[in-house]
């Protein structure tokens, strides 16, 4: 019998996870929780990064080199927007432009961000349950040397540069997880943490009130995001050093060291697998880059083996 999992994920790193688990479990058993805050308000429209590239790589739609946007995309709009003097920094493409128009068309009428995702993710083929963290908006801020940045503006216009002291998920305490969310962790045998960044794509899941209890709860296998010292995309090596720790495997276990069973690490890394099951945290050593298809199926088959592996040792399955 196939594993009901809930992964929770954010950026590019934990769309290719997700979509690797889709092309092993039926789609009835898989539910992605996709953080939203990172949305923001961009030229009039509700911009959802997460859940775009979450939903744009489970349709096969994804830019296969940058991992978000999507693939043979235009960008008329914008070099006209560029050309009339109209704020260029952060990329919309034709196509990928039409999703935001129509998002917030459906919000202004009424309907839920859960409604949207859903509707607009079964028109363009998405199989799996993609449920945004929340309904209510909530608003990650970057505390820097250079005072408060709203995450867009840190992360695109400002490349990551300022250094970072610490984060604010505005919104977060009035928040309540999206329909479904409690739903699905309570009936799933594992919870997923993808190799998502800690800091600004997992724990604004986790700090909605009542989810990181939930989670807590149930099983939790973890992969890393960063391997050899590196983040596998994105910012997250650069944040922990910001904080005065040491970027690894072993850092980010620590960050979850309350809700981890499992722990999947890059072979770069074996050497700091005993480290990480001191902590209590049963780790699995294994190639966890995910550049193409067939890696993310390779990478998720290898977790739900060892899933299943620890059920069955403790007699659950």
């Amino acid at each position: 019998m196939a594993l009901k999992v809930v992964a929770l994920v954010g950026g590019v790193g934990g769309a290719k996870l997700a979509d690797g688990l889709a092309r092993l479990l039926p789609p009835a058993n898989l539910t992605v929780v996709v953080n939203t805050a990172d949305d923001f308000e961009h030229l009039g429209l509700h911009i959802s990064p997460d859940l775009d590239t979450v939903t744009y790589t489970l349709a096969g739609l994804a830019h296969p080199q940058r991992g978000w946007g999507r693939a043979d995309e235009s960008w008329n709009f914008l070099e006209t927007l560029r050309t009339l003097g109209g704020p260029d920094w952060f990329q919309l493409g034709d196509k990928d432009l039409a999703l935001h128009v129509e998002r917030t068309r459906r919000l202004a009428r009424g309907e839920t961000l859960s409604q949207v995702t859903a509707d607009l993710a079964s028109r363009l083929g998405v199989k799996p349950r993609v449920l945004p963290m929340s309904d209510e908006p909530v608003r990650t801020v970057v505390l820097t040397e250079d005072g408060e940045l709203p995450f867009q503006t840190y992360f695109v216009a400002r490349r990551c540069e300022p250094r970072v002291r610490g984060f604010r998920f505005e919104g977060v305490e009035r928040a309540r997880p999206a329909p479904g969310v409690l739903e699905a962790l309570r009936e799933a045998d594992w919870v997923v943490l993808g190799p998502s960044n800690p800091w600004v794509s997992l724990d604004p899941i986790l700090a909605v009130p009542g989810l990181r209890e939930e989670v807590r709860a149930r099983a939790v296998c973890g992969v890393s995001p960063i391997l050899g010292g590196r983040a596998l995309k994105g910012p997250a090596a650069k944040m922990f050093a910001e904080f005065g720790m040491q970027p690894s495997a072993l850092a980010v276990a620590g960050h979850y060291a309350d809700l981890l069973q499992l722990f999947a690490i890059d072979n770069l890394d074996r050497s700091l697998a005993a480290e990480i099951e001191s902590l209590g945290v049963q780790t699995l050593v294994m190639d966890i880059r995910i550049p193409d298809a067939t890696a993310r199926a390779r990478v998720a088959r290898s977790l739900l083996d060892s899933m299943a592996e620890r059920m069955q040792g403790e007699g659950v399955v």
